[in-house]
């Protein structure tokens, strides 16, 4: 591990030259004479004094270096049988024409822009389109309730928000418009113009505020990069679930650019006219990092894809997205692998595309289970990794380093962190916890570029929720250990270990074990009140298709792995078998949720639910 090593200790030991050597690849106007400004902690600045335009870098350069014919974007959706490729050349041309639309519309550096778009090509546009003239764009998930798009509208205060007629989720056609107009009604705050996409598939009424994209595109005059500083605001994205005031993180153009752009070479191993297939929605921080930003930051080539991984028309969709398109790299969440495994558990729909040419398939947004991990490795015969990041790091804090020094996995670790990213473990007083023993996963003060700075318009906020457990470090909010090897072991949000008996105990042991059977394609466990213990676990597993045990078996059996492999500690005597279990629409399962309907304090319902009707399934069970 030597080049990881020298490379973790350089970005600890000296960051703002490690950085600095970092800022090398990225264009710059003005090069940043300071890398890091400490002068306010905890608000430390990277590259305060440098000037650049993240979509000069993203398109621009790569033109003018003579690849404008290398693809940029492919648009795969088989939800609509459509295929598209857009050229570097031909999306900074699509990108440069909707740039000047928004500056037609009033649209000025600073200004903020929501966009409320399915997955559809225009969507990374409208987002390259904002960094080209230094607007500040906020993505919604597109299909969000009016409710949740009304408190982001009021919060971002756009001057425009971009929109399209509807949005396609698997046979469903979803309607945006009167989302939208619902939404604009709600808010306090009025955009001046809304941009509206119409899709054939339906198409909207425009009112007197509305504007057709095509129509007004086609009359616009292009517009050129603007220089930001690097410390300006790229984008506010919300954080998934929230209730009440959102809680905007707020990236910066310049730590964005250069993080990005390094983790590209170093963790995933893409490089220019590479293809690199993340399977998330720019909705997410994982779209907005590696389907728009890291790749095309690269000169490499990023598939946009519309559709799920099962049921359009059948489970092998990523295979032949990867076979098709000569995908490298493939990047999307454990909950989507969980789904393929359900449906074909065997794998047999690999058998009619040719993946020769796809070496690395990477996971993350939820804990990767062991079971779930040797299934993708043992049917891909490609290295399956592990990572772990979130929505305010904008990239990952522990992964194994493909790029840099591959590393032996192990199963139920994201393998190490990632250079920049000083994670410790601490007890609940404050003191680093041993090899192996489970606290608090932090991550020591600054945090590199990339990661947020402050939340948007509410610095107290910030260090309220991130910054004030323990000081000088941030709290991820998840729960684990670091093994004698350095390994990171994320077990789940803190609020995911519960207390039975006075015993703590990570309720992502005991799915761990679940997730062995033959039988389980996926599972959660979650605590519950109990009189006697203080809390208990209950346990819910998803039977993968075609299995048809006899339920009470699969019961007995699954509480003795459990005791075998956690303990009698666990006093784990509770499991029902479920037709689905909860979750939102990037794949996270609504645990939480579940936890307040059985102990009777129900938590509102996150406007991310995939689909409401699976929650109103499970609510007997979890009442009983």
């Amino acid at each position: 591990m030597t080049g990881y090593r020298d490379t973790f200790r350089a970005s600890i030991e000296d960051p703002e030259g490690f950085w600095a050597d970092a800022a090398t690849a990225i264009d710059w106007y003005r090069t940043p004479t300071q890398v890091l400004d400490s002068s306010n902690p905890p608000f430390y600045r990277w590259y305060p004094d440098g000037e650049l335009n993240t979509c000069h870098n993203a398109l621009d350069r790569h033109v003018e270096a003579g690849h404008g014919e290398r693809t940029a974007l492919i648009y795969d959706s088989p939800v609509t049988g459509t295929r598209r490729s857009f050229s570097y050349a031909e999306l900074r041309r699509e990108v440069a024409q909707f740039a000047g639309l928004l500056v037609s519309l009033g649209v000025v550096k600073g200004d903020r822009v929501v966009i409320y778009l399915p997955m559809v090509p225009e969507a990374a546009v409208a987002m390259l389109a904002c960094a080209r003239i230094g607007a500040v764009h906020s993505v919604v998930f597109g299909g969000f309730a009016a409710k949740e798009l009304a408190v982001r509208i009021d919060d971002a205060a756009p001057k425009v928000i971009v929109s399209a007629s509807c949005g396609i989720e698997g046979k469903r056609v979803i309607e945006y418009k009167p989302l939208l107009d619902r939404a604009i009604d709600l808010a306090t705050h009025k955009p001046d113009r809304c941009v509206i996409l119409q899709r054939p598939q339906a198409e909207a009424a425009l009112g007197e505020r509305d504007v057709d994209w095509v129509e007004a595109a086609e009359v616009a005059t292009p517009a050129d990069c603007v220089p930001v500083a690097a410390t300006d605001p790229l984008y506010i994205l919300y954080t998934s679930g929230t209730t009440g005031k959102p809680k905007g993180v707020v990236r910066d153009n310049g730590g964005h650019a250069v993080a990005l752009r390094w983790t590209m070479s170093n963790i995933y191993d893409v490089g220019p006219g590479e293809v690199m297939f993340t399977a998330s929605d720019v909705g997410w921080v994982v779209g907005h990092s590696y389907i728009v930003y890291a790749p095309l930051l690269t000169g490499a080539t990023t598939v946009l894809y519309e559709g799920k991984p099962v049921g359009t028309p059948d489970a092998g969709q990523f295979w032949r997205v990867i076979a098709e398109h000569g995908v490298k790299a493939m990047f999307t969440a454990p909950t989507a692998f969980r789904a393929i495994k359900k449906e074909d558990p065997k794998g047999s729909f690999l058998n009619d595309y040719d993946l020769s040419g796809f070496a690395y398939l990477f996971l993350a947004g939820e804990r990767l289970d062991p079971e779930t991990l040797r299934w993708a490795q043992d049917l891909l015969k490609v290295p399956v990794i592990d990572h772990w990041w979130q929505t305010e790091t904008g990239w990952p804090i522990a992964a194994n380093l493909i790029g840099l020094e591959p590393m032996p996995v192990k199963p139920g670790s994201p393998t190490v962190p990632v250079p920049g990213w000083d994670v410790q473990v601490l007890a609940p007083s404050g003191e680093p916890a041993e090899p192996d023993v489970d606290g608090a996963i932090v991550i020591k003060l600054p945090l590199p570029p990339g990661s947020l700075p402050t939340l948007w318009n509410d610095d107290e906020r910030f260090v309220a929720s991130y910054l004030s457990a323990f000081d000088g470090y941030y709290l991820t909010g998840d729960g684990g250990h670091i093994d004698a090897d350095g390994y990171v072991f994320v077990m789940g949000r803190t609020d995911d270990v519960i207390n039975v008996a006075g015993h703590r105990l990570s309720t992502g042991s005991m799915e761990e074990v679940l997730a062995g059977h033959p039988d389980v394609a996926e599972c959660a466990v979650i605590g519950v009140a109990d009189q006697m213990k203080g809390q208990v676990p209950r346990g819910f597993v998803v039977l993968k298709a075609g299995a048809e045990p006899d339920e009470d078996e699969l019961r007995a059996e699954l509480i003795a792995m459990v005791r075998e492999q956690v303990g009698a500690v666990a006093s784990f005597k509770d499991v029902a078998v479920v037709p689905a279990l909860p979750k939102t629409r990037s794949g996270k399962i609504l645990r939480k949720t579940m936890r307040g309907i059985a102990d009777g304090a129900e938590e509102p319902v996150p406007s991310t639910i995939d689909d409401p009707g699976v929650l109103d399934t499970l609510r007997p069970i979890l009442l009983r």
